[in-house]
């Protein structure tokens, strides 16, 4: 999955060029990249790639804490001025939002408890869960399986169940 900031460099300039300050609206919830900490501020490799660019802009920075699937509705109600949350990059997100480059990749995975059959075979029938408005909500790509109802709007994850 490509990663990338939302809002190109040249546009960062250009709020930085009128503005003391950056406000970067952060998804808490994806550690390491991102995840509250003990004292209630969030921590993790975003946030210190937002502190880095405020400090390259010398601005001050301002980490907005945003649920996943509200970042780009609040950064196009001006609640913050850019999206910092490792954002897979889509022809559907360009429509609403700019992207800089990817700062970095990481490729989707599965992953079980060691000595796990997985396989195709394995996922007939089975729920997947993903991520609400992630790229990988609606994308099951193992045959037989079918995505998990949105019946769980707040969970990040579902067992897939061996039974």
């Amino acid at each position: 999955m490509k990663k990338a900031f939302v809002l190109a460099a040249l546009a960062m300039t250009a709020v930085t060029a009128h503005a003391d300050t950056v406000r970067f609206g952060i998804d808490g919830n994806y550690p390491p990249f991102a995840k509250q900490g003990a004292d209630g501020k969030l921590q993790g490799f975003d946030v210190d790639i937002a502190y880095a660019l405020c400090n390259a802009m010398k601005v001050t920075c301002q980490i907005v804490p945003q649920d996943w699937d509200g970042l780009i509705p609040a950064l196009n109600a001006n609640k913050f001025d850019a999206i910092l949350s490792s954002m897979s990059i889509t022809d559907e997100r360009k429509k609403a939002v700019d992207f800089s480059n990817k700062y970095y990749n990481t490729p989707s995975r599965m992953i079980a408890r060691a000595g796990t059959k997985v396989d195709q075979a394995a996922f007939k029938g089975k729920k997947i869960g993903a991520l609400r408005a992630s790229t990988r909500k609606n994308s099951p790509r193992i045959s037989g399986a079918r995505a998990a109802p949105p019946s769980f709007p707040t969970a990040r994850h579902q067992k897939v169940s061996s039974t």
